[in-house]
């Protein structure tokens, strides 16, 4: 275990652990928690979420209880959690671990969490406009969510590019900021660094493996009761089609409860929703980006690889992040 105090670093390193999903991110967070006297600061959009459990490959409570993990089971499925919420949150946890002498690790596949945090982006505080957001509702149920998605993308491309069409309400978010502002939302990442002592680590693996373990996954996550969380959120008042509940899995299966799919057709659609995903996380974290360290998912000896960058680093090398 590293002593941080005997190697007299200048601040104790903030870990990322990055990639598309289904690569086993939350594995090697816990792997590299235990060994580096850790704790781990979620950053997936959905597993802020209570009652979302298996279809977000939420770590289990088993897992949860082998390291602290913080920013978990936080909000219910009708709240809203916006950029700025999860960046005044992380960072009060990185500070609490730091405080303690303990590794901050950040684990999560929503690349605008990650890059928001280690690039110190300024983000606009925007509340809510009740209004325009019931306006823009009213335009995708007569234009349809395409049509919205379209607004975004003539003022901004690259937020645009970065989301699924479906999910209206990061597209309807964007629009609001930039009603609000008069800037496209991607302005307000480009500014200096504040983590400078990070270490972004990356996991990836071949198209057709990373497709596998997600069809894998998704077969698992059926048997493991998904049809029945569904349906318990439902029942909870949850509607399927607003919020984190429009997110793979979740979207489908609540289409079937109602009537519109069958399961069979929902669990294809799962799949074929999260592969999009996987590649929409890879235009956040991209193979040349030389900022990150990336792995081969598939090493026998991942763990070990990846413990012995984390001692070279936090031993006194330059930070990754310039």
């Amino acid at each position: 275990m590293v002593n941080f105090e005997q190697n007299l670093l200048p601040s104790v390193p903030l870990i990322a652990i990055v990639g598309p999903t289904a690569a086993g991110k939350t594995r090697l967070a816990i792997a590299l928690a235990q060994r580096f006297n850790g704790e781990i600061i979620n950053a997936d959009s959905r597993q802020v979420y209570r009652h979302m459990d298996i279809g977000t490959a939420k770590p289990t409570p088993q897992e949860q209880q082998q390291v602290p993990h913080h920013l978990i089971d936080i909000l219910d499925p009708d709240q809203d959690f916006a950029l700025g919420a999860f960046l005044s949150l992380a960072h009060g946890a990185i500070d609490d671990i730091r405080n303690r002498g303990r590794w901050p690790i950040l684990a999560g596949g929503t690349g605008q969490y990650v890059w928001a945090l280690l690039e110190g982006w300024d983000v606009p505080r925007v509340p809510p406009d009740l209004e325009f957001r019931r306006g823009k509702e009213e335009e995708v149920r007569e234009t349809g969510a395409a049509a919205l998605h379209q607004q975004l993308a003539q003022i901004d491309p690259q937020r645009a590019g970065e989301l699924d069409p479906r999910n209206v309400r990061r597209v309807v978010r964007a629009l609001e900021i930039y009603h609000a502002t008069g800037r496209p939302p991607s302005d307000y990442r480009k500014r200096r660094p504040q983590e400078e002592f990070s270490l972004v680590v990356g996991l990836t693996l071949p198209r057709e493996e990373l497709y596998r373990r997600i069809d894998q996954r998704v077969d698992r996550m059926m048997e493991l009761g998904l049809l029945d969380e569904v349906r318990t959120l439902l029942a909870r008042g949850f509607r399927w089609d607003q919020g984190p509940l429009a997110s793979p899995g979740y979207r489908e299966l609540g289409q079937h409860l109602d009537g519109e799919i069958s399961l069979d057709q929902a669990v294809q659609r799962t799949k074929f929703r999260t592969h999009q995903l996987a590649r929409r996380q890879y235009t956040w974290f991209k193979l040349n980006d030389s900022r990150i360290s990336w792995l081969d998912a598939l090493d026998p000896d991942l763990e070990g690889r990846a413990g012995r960058m984390l001692e070279s680093f936090g031993s006194g090398h330059r930070p990754m992040l310039q």
